[in-house]
């Protein structure tokens, strides 16, 4: 861009969880127009499917929802869900950005929101929300709070699209919203910076054959573990077992699966493990109050205002038992599942005969942001988590001027440093187009 341009006063945030809607918000705030674009048909992110938030326990519900509904509304904000960047030309100050919004197949001018298409769908697939312990149908929205509460249907579980029958959503439409034909629509735009904040993944369990690779129903990941917790969640905050619906009365949290294990899996510390865990075993105690937590740990870490307290909590007013070491193997057993570890503080082999097992896995990056970072010339690391020009002195901005970066898009984060580090990028694109630059 030549010093005699002016930089368009637009930002592009890529990603709508807890990082994007914190960046958007404070550009929007300040008078910029955001173009915000999320893949997913509502907003919100991995925050939107946490139970309760540590270490004050506050429901996660009650801080997202406002949020997504200040962005849903903000006459500075153009929302595009559903929706990915195609491509992105020219350079600092102004970007040409084509923008691909994935047909819904239902016109959400006409729709309402009302959810009987929902009700009346008699197709069913396990739900992604969910972490696949539920279900949605075929025409679904992803949560209850869902902004915007708009159904997107899935082509590949539609008995229409697979079979050409049904049509049973478009039957009961009383707003005539459903849209067979529609297509892919393509949206361009011009902004003068981007904001990546792409989020992260959990690794896979089927990458974790020690601990059952993700073919013992009984063991689960941390995030579906959270479902289970949560009052929207597939059991209505109840913590069931997935194979029979039974109560747990003893659960084994493994932190460190798949993380701080270079020769197997993945060398990174992913950072809130310690603290999720804990977390999640406080709760499980406060629902399950005759059932037994144990956490397998390495060591912990826990560097956060009232983390550390939060861990003396779980261990002395919760009765968690915390196992220093290792956990080798896990197995099904006589119907519950089998835990063989070491206690490397007493220096004795552990056997835990448990009802329900959690797994804390490595956070990830997720396989667009790499996508992202090739098509911007935006560097990563090994792993694939953005990497910051200047990792000390300004860990929001990228290598590419013009290009910031926010969140876990970096890597691991808890999320009031990822709100941090989103408002932080979010400042510096505002001083940068203030200035003209």
């Amino acid at each position: 861009m030549t010093g005699q341009t002016k930089p368009v006063p637009r930002v592009l945030v890529v990603g709508a969880g807890i990082a994007g809607m914190q960046a958007s918000l404070d550009i929007a705030n300040a008078g910029y127009e955001v173009v915000l674009v999320e893949r997913l048909p509502s907003i919100g992110g991995r925050m939107a499917q946490l139970s309760e938030t540590f270490p004050t326990l506050d429901c996660s519900q009650c801080i997202l929802t406002p949020r997504t509904v200040e962005v849903g509304r903000h006459p500075n904000i153009q929302l595009l869900t559903y929706s990915e960047v195609e491509s992105v030309t020219g350079e600092a100050g102004r970007f040409q950005v084509r923008i691909r919004h994935h047909a819904a197949y239902v016109d959400w001018e006409k729709c309402t929101g009302c959810g009987l298409c929902q009700e009346k769908c008699p197709s069913k697939v396990p739900a992604e929300f969910q972490r696949g312990l539920g279900t949605r149908k075929a025409i679904y929205t992803l949560s209850p709070q869902a902004v915007p509460n708009k159904p997107v249907i899935d082509r590949d579980a539609c008995i229409y699209f697979q079979k050409g029958r049904c049509r049973a959503c478009e039957k009961f439409c009383p707003t005539g919203a459903i849209a067979y034909d529609q297509t892919d629509t393509f949206i361009e735009t011009e902004v003068g910076a981007i904001i990546l904040a792409t989020g992260y993944n959990l690794y896979g369990q089927e990458n974790l054959p020690e601990y059952g690779g993700g073919k013992i129903p009984d063991v689960i990941d941390a995030l579906a573990f959270e479902r289970l917790l949560s009052a929207s969640g597939p059991t209505a905050g109840k913590v069931l077992r997935p194979s029979d619906g039974r109560e747990p009365k003893e659960v084994v949290f493994i932190q460190c699966a798949g993380s701080r294990e270079p020769a197997r899996h993945l060398p990174h510390c992913s950072k809130i493990c310690c603290m999720y865990s804990a977390k999640q075993a406080i709760l499980y105690r406060h629902r399950v109050h005759d059932g037994q937590a144990y956490i397998f740990y390495i060591d912990i870490r826990s560097p956060g205002k009232g983390y550390d307290e939060f861990i003396q909590r779980a261990m002395e007013k919760e009765d968690v038992v915390y196992l220093r070491g290792k956990v080798s193997r896990v197995f099904a057993e006589n119907g519950r599942v089998v835990v063989l570890g070491a206690d490397t503080l007493s220096g004795q082999q552990v056997r835990i005969a448990a009802d329900l097992v959690v797994v804390a896995p490595a956070m990830v990056p997720r396989p667009e942001t790499r996508r992202l970072a090739e098509m911007l010339g935006v560097a990563v690391d090994a792993t694939g988590w953005l990497t910051a020009a200047n990792g000390e002195l300004c860990p929001m901005e990228s290598d590419r001027p013009g290009v910031f970066l926010a969140g876990t898009a970096v890597g691991p984060m808890d999320i009031p440093e990822t709100v941090a580090h989103a408002s932080a990028a979010a400042a510096r694109v505002m001083a940068r187009l203030r200035r003209g630059e």
